[in-house]
């Protein structure tokens, strides 16, 4: 058996003693599949990680920042309190529309607003709107552009939201100082923002599983 097998069998038998069978998210990463999206969705796993996360937190208010079709989304929205928001950023309108079905599915339409175009886009006009801060944000979108979707967060945070960011290990090619990939280097930047940002205490975990060798990276902001 390889590693990766190993690691893919070890998240089943996760999945299968700590996760209830749930329909609607089986449901949703089916309709996903159907309508030709590509299979990135966080596992259902670490989607129960960042709903616990979010609850650990108590968050009343969590921006997303990249939907795809909503499957981490309807985690997180599942971990608001009654009068709890989420706003979620996606590029792709088709990854939009698939996102809005699968939420209404869930049953989380009236507590989820699926906002359309660049992320970087949507963010300014979310500022020029006057949003309240987030008690809770998730950046899983495109990573060159990670840097910028990281400014932006702090500037809707408060003391003591969270911000966590997927995808900052990228099979160990985060430490290849000879990568030309965009999405290494826009990791790498962020890292650095994330040590160089007196405005947030950070970490980062590695992950195996059957997404493969990656991670999470997460922090606080300060008072």
């Amino acid at each position: 058996m390889t590693q990766t097998q190993t690691w893919s069998k070890v998240d089943a038998y996760i999945t299968e003693r700590l996760l209830s069978q749930d329909a609607v998210l089986d449901e949703v990463l089916a309709a996903n599949k159907k309508a030709g999206l590509p299979a990135i969705d966080v596992s259902p796993n670490q989607g129960k990680l960042l709903h616990i996360w979010a609850r650990m937190h108590g968050a009343k208010r969590i921006l997303e920042i990249g939907t795809l079709g909503g499957y981490s989304t309807i985690w997180l929205a599942r971990a608001l309190p009654a009068g709890g928001r989420l706003i979620t950023l996606e590029l792709d309108p088709h990854h939009a529309q698939v996102a809005r079905s699968n939420v209404a599915l869930a049953g989380l339409d009236a507590v989820v607003e699926i906002r359309v175009g660049e992320a970087l886009d949507q963010l300014a006009a979310l500022e020029a709107e006057k949003q309240e801060a987030f008690d809770f944000i998730f950046i899983d979108a495109d990573k060159p552009n990670n840097p910028g979707y990281l400014q932006w967060a702090l500037r809707f945070s408060r003391p003591g939201t969270v911000i966590v960011c997927d995808n900052v290990v990228r099979d160990g090619e985060v430490i290849n100082d000879q990568s030309v990939d965009a999405r290494v280097i826009g990791v790498k930047q962020t890292y650095d923002l994330l040590a160089q940002e007196p405005r947030i205490t950070a970490t980062a975990i590695q992950t195996v599983g059957s997404k493969g060798y990656d991670g999470f990276a997460i922090g606080i902001v300060n008072s």
